[in-house]
């Protein structure tokens, strides 16, 4: 059974479909609430931030967590909210807060599937990217107070109509991707990636590079380009100007010159039977690596039961998708690698503020 604590947003919060062992509406100390709850039993607790006394200052937390279980809290920030940053999810993480969202359907996940850590950690990236840009503009006429920077969506585009951000960086980012199962459709992913990636960073600001193979050529797009083993490593000098750099790795065994690779895997039984084959010990190299599931048909309690099985951490659930048209998954993707940030007026119900959350 759950508690929860509302105050603004106990509107929304009663439209939960969850069992509830008690519930508190208003605004609290911190010392009310911690001797109302540390000794009573309860599965998780529901907390809409706004019913904490300074609830933005991260010391407000640093009471709570010192009494009562930080793994048993789902915050509820304020979409568009100071709380809603890198920077502040990043002290909640440190204090072992792990699980924050901004909407019902987050809750509603978190209750089924907690976050770890694990699925965490891309948030400290993005924290020490803001600080990388600051400390690079502090002397400029119009210092950067944030990383985040909103872009407006091509006009030619007719089927999005999203408002989503770049995430800005001061130098290339080149996301690796490699078939750990044979024809995993790391092709047709980039190609997608890319197509969504340009709405926001512009079409020269986006390079897709394929490592010894040529199907890209069948795109006729100039920017879509191959280059062998040897040539691989020098993307980054050749393609300094561009934001984002996404390389189909094919059998390159070499991804140093990457700032973060992908290893696509096409969860039927015939394909993982067959990479279980050519490669006793592939599973535990996986264990460390990010895995992400393409042309998946799994549902949630599928992936739990693949991770347990084979002992690996599935990064995202992709299903299968038609690259002729926009979907909203596509971008779900990018906002948890950090590619893109979701504004506060985003029309994407599936995608959760900077990625926090599975598929």
């Amino acid at each position: 059974m759950n508690v929860v604590i509302s105050n603004s947003q106990q509107e929304r919060i009663a439209n939960l479909d969850i069992d509830v062992i008690k519930s508190i509406n208003g605004v609290h100390e911190v010392a009310e609430l911690v001797e109302t709850f540390k000794n009573f039993f309860y599965s998780k607790m529901i907390l809409d931030v706004t019913a904490i006394k300074n609830y933005e200052s991260i010391k407000t937390y640093e009471l709570l967590v010192q009494d009562l279980d930080p793994e048993k809290m789902i915050l509820l920030l304020p979409e568009g909210s100071n709380l809603c940053t890198p920077d502040f999810l990043v002290q909640l993480i440190d204090l072992g807060i792990y699980n924050f969202t901004t909407n019902l359907n987050g809750i509603k996940y978190l209750l089924n599937k907690p976050n770890t850590l694990k699925d965490v950690e891309h948030i400290k990236d993005m924290a020490n990217k803001n600080k990388e840009v600051s400390s690079d503009v502090t002397k400029s006429e119009n210092p950067i107070n944030d990383n985040i920077v909103s872009v407006s969506k091509n006009s030619g585009d007719n089927n999005n109509d999203l408002s989503l951000s770049k995430v800005v960086t001061n130098s290339v980012t080149i996301v690796g991707f490699k078939n750990a199962t044979e024809h995993a459709g790391s092709t047709t992913l980039i190609y997608m990636l890319k197509k969504e990636l340009v709405k926001s960073y512009g079409n020269d600001n986006v390079v897709a590079v394929e490592v010894d193979s040529n199907n890209f050529s069948i795109f006729n797009d100039p920017n879509m380009v191959s280059v062998s083993s040897s040539e691989a490593k020098n993307v980054y000098s050749r393609f300094s100007n561009a934001n984002i750099i996404l390389v189909d790795l094919n059998k390159s065994t070499d991804n140093s010159y990457c700032n973060d690779v992908i290893y696509l895997i096409e969860p039927s039984t015939l394909k993982l039977n067959l990479l279980a084959r050519k490669s006793k010990d592939i599973f535990t190299k996986l264990a460390t690596k990010k895995v992400v599931l393409n042309q998946s048909l799994l549902s949630s309690n599928d992936v739990s039961d693949l991770e347990h099985e084979v002992g690996i951490k599935v990064f995202y659930n992709m299903p299968p998708l038609d690259e002729r048209k926009h979907n909203d998954v596509v971008n779900d993707f990018l906002i948890k690698l950090g590619l893109l940030k979701e504004n506060s007026n985003s029309s994407i119900s599936a995608s959760k503020i900077f990625g926090l959350f599975r598929r």
